[in-house]
């Protein structure tokens, strides 16, 4: 009795330091595009450099990564999922008075490194201390990261207001997240039965399973689809001629669409053999979504925003789909790592391509055309990613 005691309340903590770190998940991203158009003002960013600041996560989330399972492996998970929320506590404070765009670009990938580190390393803990609720678990986790994402959408600019319309303080704030998750992960890295199968070496070659790869451009693609809305959709809808503060919520509602859908998403597909159809439908919904826009965004503001809001949730079916393919917690995180570092490698001209293609185009509807098409091949992967397989 006291021994499931004891296991119970261990898994309760670890659900809570779990929650409190996917809460920072997005907050370095979610929180720039409302206030993007301020920024690029005070620090004299061109709209083909903004779309670089829009590529610097998939940058980090690629490169970096792929080093998590090595580190984990050295240092243990927990350890390394602290360090990353060290690091995103000193870029997010750090970056907002650097003065100028290389600087807010450089601290900007100090804080997305430490997200990648932790991005990697948190299925495989799903796994290891919830083998039998994968889905749910991941769905409370995809939700606790939604809130955060929502939160920094939809708050960036009141919050500025109430610092007299000073951008930097109203970003800097958000470090203040970082800073709550630390507590119960110091604790956990300081105990050494918090040590997890995934810190040891697992023999399977992921590169070499097909499972792998599609899982890898499902990743990428519903990335490159999750960037350039956060990156863009603000500016997107302002330049249709709504205010800047609809456009903060209406980028808010693609986010907050995510809390409810990330855990009804997740726990179905759970329990599903196949994913195969879920995944079909989310991008269905996505080229509905972009060609809205396409078309108009003025017109029907609220109904492409919560199209674009459900397509978001390829991001927790993704999650899923990799915790239910590797049959071990190491194999899970070797699959983490090379499906979301291979995947962001994909994602990364994406955000750069939109700016570019709509300075070169003067407008909206050439960059919004190519979102449509990018949808095929996320349905493709998705597909053949959600087939009932494991590595």
């Amino acid at each position: 009795m006291v021994i499931q005691e004891k296991t119970r309340a261990g898994g309760l903590f670890a659900l809570t330091a779990l929650l409190l770190a996917a809460v920072n998940l997005r907050l370095a991203v979610t929180s720039i595009g409302p206030v993007l158009t301020e920024i690029r003002a005070g620090l004299g960013m061109s709209a083909t450099v903004a779309g670089l600041l829009t590529s610097v996560p998939v940058l980090c989330f690629a490169s970096i990564g792929l080093a998590a399972p090595r580190l984990a492996r050295r240092f243990g998970s927990a350890r390394v999922i602290l360090g990353g929320l060290l690091l995103l506590a000193a870029g997010l404070t750090i970056r907002p008075f650097t003065g100028g765009s290389a600087l807010f670009l450089l601290f900007s990938a100090v804080a997305l490194a430490g997200i990648a580190l932790v991005n990697v390393l948190l299925p495989s803990i799903v796994k290891d201390r919830f083998p039998d609720r994968v889905g749910t678990v991941t769905g409370l986790y995809s939700v606790a990261l939604n809130i955060g994402a929502t939160t920094a959408a939809a708050a960036t600019v009141p919050i500025t207001g109430a610092f007299d319309g000073d951008w930097r303080l109203g970003l800097a704030c958000w470090s203040l997240a970082a800073l709550l998750a630390l507590p119960p992960w110091l604790l956990m890295a300081r105990t050494r039965e918090t040590a997890i199968a995934s810190d040891t070496p697992s023999a399977v070659r992921v590169s070499r399973h097909p499972v792998a790869w599609a899982l890898a451009v499902y990743f990428g693609m519903q990335s490159t689809s999750a960037y350039v809305i956060i990156g863009w959709l603000p500016e997107i809808y302002r330049d249709a001629g709504l205010s800047p503060a609809l456009a903060g919520v209406l980028f808010a509602v693609t986010s907050l669409l995510g809390v409810p859908l990330s855990f009804l998403l997740s726990s179905y597909a759970g329990r599903l053999r196949s994913q195969s159809g879920i995944a079909l439908t989310l991008g269905l919904f996505g080229i509905a979504g972009w060609a809205g826009l396409w078309a108009d965004p003025a017109a029907a503001p609220w109904v492409w925003a919560i199209l674009l809001g459900v397509v978001n949730a390829a991001f927790p079916l993704a999650l899923t789909m990799i915790a239910l393919r590797g049959r071990t917690p190491a194999t899970v995180v070797q699959l983490s790592a090379f499906a979301q570092s291979i995947g962001y490698l994909f994602a990364i001209p994406g955000p750069i391509l939109i700016g570019a293609l709509h300075d070169a185009s003067g407008g909206w509807r050439v960059p919004l055309a190519l979102m449509v098409a990018l949808m095929i091949p996320q349905i493709i992967a998705g597909m053949a990613a959600g087939r009932n397989r494991q590595i």
